[in-house]
């Protein structure tokens, strides 16, 4: 029966294997989590003499190793160069400063360009070594990478300099779009990168509470149309122009252009504003729960990964690297590490706190 179940459970679980609906997934855990939620592969790093170029490339700007230097230095590199191009943006648009430094400012940013185009072009070459299978294929795998959210940043942080040469382009403009180099670092960053999680987990939530948001707009210029078109045909001509004021009344903040003067508008008009008091918290509680959410499961997974290297009994110097490794990587400071830690040893490991073979506590044995 034993060797039954081992060797179904070893079919089940090869990969790149198609099981048939009535075939089982296995009775393990990791069997049951890996068939209905399945992880991100991750990145397999080449044996270092066999190690293509291009593996090692993308192993460098994109697999996140902390422990590797060239990783290390390049990160620093291209975030120092996005911070400077942003300071400069904001400094040339000093009339003064301009003037004085023109030249400067243009030779910086055909630096800066070269170098976000060599970037943009090293990492579509290398699309293909991301665990994805989607982006596996040479040609559809590259394609698909340059509609990801960060390529198209990465284009939008290029394409002002390269559009200057084919038309003329409102110089104000061209600094607006070229500020948003400053998106480029949401991948250097944990904390953007758990806001991008929690708002593409929650992207049907934030959908409903916006479409919910629209229709009472609606309503609402509607009702105050209704309510204040005689009485003010110019503030309030028509539907289009009365949602201005739906919009400012809902969101509670009231320019005072726009407002009205008949009873009925002005009950209406209380009314909406008490109702957009709890319309402007709704998206905000969704966005305050999925952050929440989200930091609690990077803990959860740290502790998940704690245990396992404490479950033998024995905590080696390799695994302690490893936890620290994973420490960094989800974000989670030293003093929630500790206290994570600080748990699993006390709060049930009884196998790692007591010897194994005579039960007496290891926390009590002098160093």
């Amino acid at each position: 029966m034993a060797e039954d179940y081992k060797e179904r459970s070893d079919i089940d679980r090869r990969k790149g294997r198609k099981l048939e609906s009535e075939q089982s997934v296995g009775r393990r855990e990791d069997d049951i989590l890996n068939a209905i939620a399945p992880l991100s592969p991750e990145f397999e790093r080449q044996d270092s003499t066999q190690q293509s170029r291009r593996n090692r490339l993308y192993e460098i700007m994109d697999a996140g190793n902390k422990d590797d230097g060239a990783a290390k230095a390049f990160d620093i590199f291209i975030v120092s160069l996005i911070s400077l191009n942003v300071l400069a943006v904001i400094l040339e648009s000093v009339a003064s400063l301009h003037a004085q430094w023109a030249t400067q400012f243009y030779y910086f940013e055909v630096f800066s360009v070269a170098i976000f185009s060599v970037e943009l072009a090293c990492r579509i070459w290398t699309t293909t070594e991301k665990p994805q299978d989607k982006f596996h294929h040479p040609f559809w795998g590259r394609l698909r990478y340059l509609f990801t959210p960060t390529a198209l940043i990465d284009i939008i942080a290029i394409l002002p300099f390269y559009l200057s040469f084919l038309i003329a382009l409102d110089l104000r403009f061209m600094r607006v779009l070229r500020l948003l180099r400053v998106f480029k670092l949401t991948r250097y960053s944990s904390a953007m990168t758990i806001l991008l999680n929690v708002l593409r987990q929650e992207a049907k939530a934030f959908g409903a509470a916006l479409f919910v948001l629209l229709l009472l707009m609606t309503f609402s210029a509607s009702m105050i149309f209704l309510f204040e078109h005689e009485a003010q045909p110019e503030v309030f001509s028509n539907i289009p122009n009365a949602m201005w004021w739906a919009v400012i009344t809902l969101t509670t903040v009231g320019f005072g252009d726009a407002y009205p003067i008949t009873p009925m508008g002005k009950f209406f008009g209380a009314a909406i504003s008490i109702v957009g008091i709890g319309m402007v918290a709704l998206p905000a509680g969704i966005l305050a729960s999925a952050f929440s959410e989200q930091l609690h499961i990077r803990r959860e997974r740290y502790r998940d990964k704690v245990v396992d290297a404490l479950s033998d009994g024995v905590l080696t110097a390799g695994e302690a690297e490893k936890l620290r490794k994973i420490q960094e990587d989800l974000g989670i400071s030293v003093d929630e590490a500790r206290n994570i830690l600080h748990h699993s040893v006390k709060g049930g490991l009884h196998f790692y706190t007591h010897c194994p073979h005579c039960g007496e506590s290891l926390q009590d044995v002098d160093k």
